[in-house]
This record gives structure tokens, C-alpha cells and sequence, in this order.
């Protein structure tokens, strides 16, 4: 069942979040049905096309709990359970907890990074063992590879430069895109994904930044090695039960947002993205990723979660108002300070 988020109560209203918080806290819902594993003999159905029939509506809720890379205390586990979920649920939830009570005190004048609680899936979801202690399962050490000394210095220059230009400002903050991982991944809301399959064609819809991936599916060349895009240029195929997708063409980017909490990275021509969607039931999806950019990264890592099938998801618009006010407040902000004697 979907929980309200953020972006869809400043849609929706704040009365009709309130209610729907209150609903969940008291009432409570159902694991989502794609938690349930296939029928022995099971097959999808097939399109007119002949695609498998993956269409309707999915989200990664129920990976949000699992860390992204393995935790050094973790180090050498293949799973992590219910309650260290929960340890680590309430020691992330806390800070968001600390600031959003902060924020909404009277005298919060100049105050800034609280969010209300009603934003965040996991304020109402109970944490879920997925059965895997980290999102990354490439390398076997479940860590993201290190940044390459020319990215790490590409970084730091531009975190020193960040408020001399919008430009330098990340992608996410002005509401142009997350890139591919930042629409797939589980985070802390906007978790649907609808996925629509015209015929020679598979579209992923998502919450996160209300942006469409149109995706053919046939074995036409990629475009122009000149044409670069947010989200590269991807290309599908199947593979029996499995929707490869390879996206080249991406668009030089000096500030995205990064792979783990509070980094930012970059993203660079050479980047190349492989998608494997493999229908696991009726309900249930495994979506796995490997990302190669050898500009950015010493080497190639994937990750792997679950999509559970959940028709009651209602998306709404991705409202995002930072790209209309934060950042000419943020360069407004800096050109005061440089002001200053």
C-alpha cells in the first residue's frame, strides 16, 4: 500500500496528508502483495509484441530500509535482520525527527533542513529484511569503488565554486534530474514507478522528478555520439524473463547527486549504464544496475533490489519548488556574504 509522501501532500494538501497519516498510524496496512514469490509453472503473460507483460504500477519501498553499501560492522555478512534494520531506521529517523520539530517552532526565523515527517515512506513503514545486508552486490565487498583522483579534484573545485553560478549547483537541487540511478533507486519517498509498454517500446515513469525514460526495444543504433542526454540514450532487449537496457550518450554533469547520503559526484561522457529487469512473480520484480564510468569511478559496481507491484500507489506532480526559489535564494545568499567585509 502506498504511503503519502511529501511531494504529493504539497500536491494533494496538507489536510488530506494529515488524514492519511493519521489512517496509517492507527489502522496500519498490508505488506504489498509483491513481497509473494511465483506459483511453480508460473509464467508471464505476453503483449501483442511479444514483451512479457510487466505494466502497472511498482515500488521499491520495501528496499529503502537496506543500506546502500555494507556497513564496516556488517563486513563479510550476506544479510542484515528485522531489528538492525530497525537500529538503523531509528538512528537515521532521529536527525530528520530532531530537525522537522525544530523547524516548525515559532521562532525558526533563518532556519533551515528540517522537512515535515509526512514527506519520508519510512516515518510510516516498518523496516523489511530483504534478504541482502546492502543495495550494492558488486564488488563483494559491498562498497561503492573509490572516486578516480581526477573526479575527486573535479569535485572539490566545484563544491569551492558552487554558489558563483547555478551551473555549478547539483542537478537534483534544480529540479532537472536525479540521472538514472537517483529515478530507479530506493530513497527516502516518491518510490513509484509506472511502466507503460506501447508496442516496441517500455516506459518507466517516475515519481522522483516526474521524468518519463521512453525506451525502444529493437536493436537501432544509438544516436549520435554529438547528442547527449540527463539520462543518456537507452536501448532494451529482452532476454527470456529479463529487460536488458543499455544507456549510452550521457550528458556531461559536474554536480549530481551521489550514490550514498549527502556525497555528490559526477557524471561524465564515458559513462555507460546496464539495467537487467527480471520478472521473479505476478507481483514481484528484481531490478539490478551496473553503472561503468571510468572517468568518475576506479572501476564498474551494481546494485540489485526488489519492485513490488502496488496498485494503490497514486503518483502525483513532483512539485519541486527548489529549482523556482532555492536557487536564486541560495546565489542571492552568496552574493550578500561576499559583501561583507
Amino acid at each position: 500500500m502506498h504511503r503519502y509522501t511529501g511531494r504529493q501532500g504539497m500536491t494533494a494538501g496538507a489536510g488530506s496528508v494529515a488524514c492519511a497519516a493519521l489512517a496509517l498510524m492507527i489502522f496500519g496496512f498490508a505488506a504489498p502483495a509483491g513481497a509473494q514469490g511465483a506459483p511453480d509453472g508460473w509464467e508471464p503473460e505476453r503483449l501483442a509484441d511479444g514483451q512479457p507483460n510487466i505494466q502497472g504500477m511498482w515500488n521499491n519501498t520495501r528496499a529503502m530500509f537496506t543500506p546502500l553499501e555494507l556497513p564496516e560492522e556488517l563486513a563479510g555478512r550476506d544479510d542484515i535482520t528485522t531489528d538492525e534494520l530497525r537500529e538503523r531506521a531509528s538512528e537515521r529517523g532521529s536527525g530528520r525527527i530532531e530537525r522537522s520539530e525544530w523547524r516548525g517552532h515559532e521562532n525558526n526565523r533563518g532556519g533551515v533542513g528540517g522537512y515535515g515527517l509526512y514527506w519520508f515512506d519510512w516515518y510510516f513503514d516498518e523496516p523489511t529484511d530483504i534478504g541482502q545486508a546492502s543495495i550494492i552486490v558488486d564488488p563483494p565487498n559491498g562498497r561503492v569503488p573509490e572516486r578516480t583522483a581526477d573526479a575527486r579534484e573535479r569535485i572539490a573545485l566545484n563544491m569551492a565554486q558552487l554558489h558563483d553560478s547555478y551551473a555549478n549547483m547539483e542537478t537534483g537541487d534544480r529540479c532537472i534530474s536525479r540521472g538514472v540511478l537517483g529515478m530507479m533507486m530506493p530513497t527516502e519517498y516518491n518510490n513509484g514507478t509506472l511502466i507503460l509498454q506501447p508496442p516496441g517500446y517500455v516506459v518507466f515513469h517516475s515519481e522522483m522528478i516526474h521524468n518519463a525514460r521512453i525506451i525502444p526495444i529493437d536493436d537501432t543504433p544509438h544516436v549520435d555520439d554529438g547528442i547527449r542526454q540527463w539520462e543518456g540514450d537507452p536501448r532494451g532487449r529482452w532476454e527470456g524473463n529479463t529487460l536488458v537496457i543499455e544507456s549510452t550518450n550521457f550528458r556531461a554533469v559536474r554536480n549530481m547527486r551521489g550514490p550514498t547520503a549527502g556525497t555528490r559526484s559526477r557524471q561524465s561522457e564515458a559513462q555507460r549504464i546496464v539495467e537487467r529487469i527480471t520478472i521473479v512473480g505476478p507481483d514481484a520484480l528484481r531490478y539490478s544496475v551496473t553503472m561503468d564510468d571510468p572517468e568518475t569511478y576506479t572501476g564498474p559496481w551494481t546494485a540489485s533490489f526488489p519492485y513490488d507491484r502496488d496498485d494503490n500507489y497514486l503518483q502525483f506532480e513532483y512539485a519541486c519548488h527548489e529549482g523556482n526559489y532555492s536557487v536564486p535564494n541560495a546565489l542571492a545568499g552568496a552574493r550578500v556574504e561576499e559583501a561583507e567585509p
